[in-house]
């Protein structure tokens, strides 16, 4: 049998795109210990998860309010997690904002990556945010 191997040039363009558009929680909490204001950190998990501990300075952005852009900021770099490393709704979000002219990218890993990693918490309902330009 053929051992298996796959195109190394796409696998390099792959790896390459992948890694401009996404993040990982330790890159995320320093660029947060930097003060890094280029950046609108956005959890698109449901309401009550967010409210049970969420990034902080993270917005409340649940799938059913995708469509009002609520809270995303198209002057920074609007980085979306949600719950697990199997779980699609931040990469499902990236794609429908990157679509209205939103500059995104994914946090791998999503919340449970950044709990894993012992980083800080906030907890609180979201604030009301206003609906985006």
């Amino acid at each position: 049998m053929k051992p298996f191997f796959n195109d190394p040039e796409r696998a390099r363009e792959f790896f390459k795109a992948k890694m401009e558009f996404t993040t990982g929680p330790v890159e995320l909490g320093h660029m947060l210990d930097n003060k890094n204001e280029n950046i609108n950190i956005v959890d698109v998990r449901a309401a009550e998860d967010y409210a049970k501990g969420h990034i902080p300075g993270a917005i409340s952005l649940p799938k059913d309010n995708w469509s009002t852009f609520a809270g995303l900021n198209r002057d920074k770099l609007n980085i979306l997690y949600c719950y697990t490393q199997t779980c699609h709704l931040a990469a499902n979000a990236a794609v429908e904002f990157a679509a209205h002219g939103y500059h995104v990218m994914e946090m791998d890993g999503g919340y449970e990556a950044w709990l894993r990693n012992e980083m800080p918490v906030e907890q609180g309902e979201p604030p009301t945010l206003r609906q985006a330009a």
